[in-house]
């Protein structure tokens, strides 16, 4: 049996589910799946191979995403940030600040660049990507924003 949708009233907080389809238009030409972690500061993307270059005084990294046929990347690197991994180990890791789509609205986030084989969803979001957005996450619901779309008004 089907739960009601419930929904805030207008002007108040937005519901979420627990995983979402998110676009990032910068990096990905498909929405991907992301798992919503309010107990992770950050979040990361699956990605592996990292490579890093200097282009006209520009430090960037090329990785590749497995999630997405393999395919590789190339964009600007924004710092490191010491992390603590799912096992709860500390890592430094490469950071990159893009574009996130998710329920008609884009801002910008910073991801995390980490090797998440072995995990369900290819992304992480982590409570500082969504904390000034005024989101609710219902734990029991998923993907309630539907797929976001790459092209028209909502990016």
């Amino acid at each position: 049996m089907n739960s009601p949708r419930i929904q805030p009233p207008a002007g108040t907080q937005r519901v979420i589910g627990w995983r979402e389809w998110i676009a990032l238009p910068e990096l990905l030409d498909a929405p991907v799946r992301a798992k919503i972690d309010t107990g992770a500061r950050t979040s990361a993307l699956h990605a592996v191979d990292l490579e890093f270059a200097t282009v006209d005084g520009e430090q960037r990294v090329s990785f590749g995403l497995p999630f997405d046929g393999g395919r590789r990347v190339t964009y600007p690197a924004h710092g490191t940030r010491k992390v603590r991994n799912t096992g709860g180990v500390p890592e430094h890791r490469t950071t990159i600040r893009t574009d996130l789509v998710l329920g008609g609205e884009r801002w910008l986030i910073e991801l995390t660049l980490a090797d998440r084989s072995g995990m369900l969803n290819p992304l992480i979001l982590g409570r500082t990507a969504v904390r000034r957005r005024k989101l609710l996450v219902n734990a029991g619901r998923s993907f309630l924003c539907g797929t976001p779309r790459l092209t028209g008004d909502d990016t």
